[in-house]
């Protein structure tokens, strides 16, 4: 029993591939794939099994893979007493768009470019000299180190980044451009 033709288009998405690459794979025209996922056409059984078992082997493949083979582990922290000053520094110095803040070792919040371009917009004066605990993002999503790589895309879509823990330890960070690692 296969599952429902309708699936097929959110499977294909949840996976991230195009359906240029699914027709390939399963030697049904591009065209083909596109009124099928809209409904226009029916796909006879044989080609539907075809379907399927690609769709079903891309997702077996991409879960093989973990948040941990993608996240950076070389994580750089801020503290809440941190200024906004610090903040800019390190993020041009670094090239990167957010950091995590740490109250010790636990994880209060972000700082992002997002936010700062947001508090600049919404003050009167300069905050260079703000405290980060003032003015930090809300924590960003954990996942566990364990977490399938499919998981991913669509928190990241949701967010600018997502943490990664291993045995209740922040370890590793996985931003945008860490699922391009995926491809």
């Amino acid at each position: 029993m296969l599952p429902s033709i309708e699936s097929i288009k959110q499977i294909r998405q949840k996976i991230g591939i195009t359906q240029k690459k699914l027709a390939a794979m399963t030697g049904v025209s591009t065209s083909m794939i596109n009124q099928i996922e809209s409904g226009r056409s029916s796909p006879s059984y044989k080609t539907a099994r075809k379907i399927f078992a690609s769709l079903s082997q891309l997702e077996g493949e991409s879960s093989a893979h973990t948040a941990g083979d993608f996240c950076s582990r070389n994580l750089t922290k801020l503290g809440p007493s941190d200024t906004l000053d610090v903040a800019i520094k390190k993020m041009r110095e670094l090239s990167i768009s957010q950091i995590p803040v740490f109250d010790g070792p636990d994880i209060a919040g972000m700082v992002s470019e997002d936010g700062i371009v947001r508090h600049l917009a919404d003050s009167d004066g300069d905050l260079r000299s703000a405290r980060l605990g003032e003015m930090m993002d809300h924590i960003p999503p954990i996942v566990d180190f364990d977490t399938p790589a499919n998981v991913l895309v669509p928190l990241i879509r949701y967010s600018k980044c997502i943490l990664v823990s291993q045995r209740s330890k922040i370890v590793g960070i996985i931003t945008a451009s860490d699922t391009l690692k995926m491809m």
